[in-house]
């Protein structure tokens, strides 16, 4: 018997089980173990059965930690999730197509989702939300809005870190560039940009969010040719959802002001 285990064995059993855990570092197991205990002598429970309750609640436990913070480190602006998406408000969004795009297939063979449509439309709702299903679901997930994502290449790039913030990019299970189109970049930006879809290409899924049609985007990509690449980049293979030109946001305060005046 090693001196640890004589320790252990040596202290009041909730004594040696609190010691334990902390040592193992089960920190739910430790938390639940008095309540496990007496139910499991209130019921009657195996020693197996006990057992397995607290390594499933450890476990359970974990994954949920877990979720949180891949959640976090996806720096999502705001919480939404798919069960709050209204399809009522806008029934140009297939929920069909939303409940399969949530079980995460087309992330697991690295396809791009466009979703295409007017301000207010849901756009970035589904975004976040079909972001935070992936990164429940164990995918390594990062938002992030077209600007920023530009400033920060150009920040790396002057700072000679380009190859590794691409890299970094690259490496994500899912990449979501929210407000693509809203503003025009300039051809530095736009190359850069390019290439962190390059990096991603037939590997990784991209995910964007855009007010303006495809036929718009030589708006914000003045030059032909790469405004052309990059449509050809994130429609290959793409799931395409067009959320229309009405906005539901503003439709809903306009009814709950009509409300209100009654």
């Amino acid at each position: 018997m090693t001196a640890a285990h004589h320790a252990l064995t040596a202290q009041t059993p909730d004594a040696a089980i609190d010691t334990a855990c902390r040592m193992l570092r089960l920190p739910t197991m430790r938390a639940q173990a008095a309540d496990t205990i007496a139910r499991a002598e209130r019921e009657g429970l195996s020693y197996a059965g006990f057992l397995a309750e607290l390594l499933m609640a450890e476990c359970e436990d974990r994954d949920r930690r877990r979720a949180e913070r891949r959640i976090r480190a996806a720096h999502f602006p705001r919480e939404k999730s798919l069960r709050d998406f209204d399809y009522r408000a806008n029934p140009n969004v297939d929920p069909a197509v939303i409940h399969s795009l949530a079980t995460c297939d087309w992330i697991a063979k690295g396809y791009p989702l466009c979703l295409i449509g007017d301000s207010g439309t849901g756009k970035s709702h589904l975004l976040i939300g079909l972001g935070t299903a992936a990164a429940m679901a164990g995918y390594r997930v990062r938002y992030t809005t077209a600007a920023a994502l530009v400033n920060e290449l150009v920040e790396a790039a002057d700072d000679k870190q380009l190859g590794k913030t691409i890299a970094r990019y690259g490496r994500v299970d899912l990449l979501e560039i929210d407000e693509l189109g809203y503003l025009e970049l300039d051809r530095r930006g736009a190359e850069m940009l390019f290439q962190v879809l390059t990096e991603r290409e037939e590997k990784n899924s991209i995910a964007i969010a855009s007010n303006e049609a495809f036929t718009g985007w030589s708006k914000t990509f003045t030059d032909p040719r790469l405004c052309a690449a990059i449509v050809d980049r994130l429609t290959f293979n793409a799931t395409l959802i067009e959320t229309g030109t009405e906005s539901y946001r503003l439709a809903r305060t306009r009814a709950n002001k009509n409300s209100g005046t009654k």
